[in-house]
């Protein structure tokens, strides 16, 4: 007969050892078991990467200098496409061979990422088949779409969807011109799949435009929005907090660090809480880094290779 100390002790044992049964559990049903990131004060940096140049594993390679956290938050996948079937007159989501070898190798090229807390977002482009996110011809339509793209975050282990409403060129392939209530539809439904994952706005496009329709505004089920013109500060009209917000955009190697310091430094004075950033390469750019990341976080950055 056990004693009521040992009997304490051997339920404590069994609770633990259940608990950890259910995280391992969870991890192999997930493929990732997010580490706690190094705790960071300030804004939300985002990496686009292209993937058709540029390795994803990139964006897990920058810290910062002081305290270790990751310099980076959010990695877009760039880009997926939406694209028009003609038999069956339906926009369809499109891999092109070098997203889709980052998809089928998450194990190697989005795990390590997410491992570190860092998200993985995919983003949607046109791809000039007329096919875009303004011009679904019905809600049924809409809602088909937004399935595809759900299933696409559920079968990869990603963490959202980006839309960017480029592209599309409306018109291509017998396709309507852009309406008022194809984005609604398709935000909408995207949310009401995936309630708990990102969805952010490229603030481009005739999509960018046509939030609310029918008495509904989908303003508010956009995670986060940043403005699409790099070197430049472009408040994204969209109803959105500042804390949701990127002002800011830069292309690394490409915006000079005088002007990328000068856009993190507004960013913190006025508030923001998201600076945006596109085309990580696989060199080392910690001095590009390093020029917003001392008025975001007030560290250098350190490279890893």
């Amino acid at each position: 007969m056990s004693t009521p100390v040992r009997s304490r002790v051997r339920t404590a044992v069994l609770a633990l050892l259940a608990v950890t049964a259910l995280a391992f559990s969870a991890t192999l049903t997930t493929g990732a078991a997010a580490a706690p990131a190094r705790a960071k004060q300030g804004p939300t940096s985002v990496a686009y990467v292209e993937v058709n140049n540029n390795s994803m594993l990139n964006v897990g390679k920058y810290t910062l200098a002081n305290g270790g956290g990751n310099v980076f938050d959010i990695a877009v996948i760039f880009a997926a496409n939406i694209n028009y079937d003609t038999s069956t007159k339906a926009a369809t989501l499109y891999f092109n061979e070098n997203v889709q070898r980052v998809l089928d190798n998450a194990a190697t090229q989005i795990r390590p990422l997410q491992q570190k807390g860092i998200k993985v977002v995919l983003s949607v482009l046109g791809n000039h088949q007329g096919a875009g996110f303004a011009n679904f011809p019905s809600r049924q339509a809409a809602s088909t779409f937004a399935k595809q793209l759900s299933d696409a975050v559920a079968k990869y282990g990603l963490d959202g969807i980006d839309f960017d409403d480029e592209y599309a060129e409306y018109g291509n392939n017998g396709t309507g011109q852009p309406n008022a209530s194809s984005f609604v539809y398709l935000v909408s439904a995207l949310r009401a799949d995936m309630p708990d994952k990102i969805i952010s706005l490229y603030n481009i496009g005739p999509a960018a435009s046509r939030l609310s329709y029918g008495g509904v505004d989908v303003s508010s089920m956009f995670d986060y929005a940043w403005n699409p013109y790099y070197g430049t500060w472009q408040v994204p009209g969209i109803a959105l907090p500042k804390s949701k917000l990127s002002p800011a955009a830069v292309e690394i190697g490409g915006t000079s660090k005088s002007t990328a310091a000068a856009l993190a430094r507004r960013t913190v004075a006025e508030g923001y809480g998201v600076y945006l950033t596109y085309n990580l390469d696989g060199s080392d750019r910690s001095a590009d880094v390093s020029a917003f990341t001392r008025e975001l976080y007030g560290s250098d950055a350190v490279y890893a290779r």
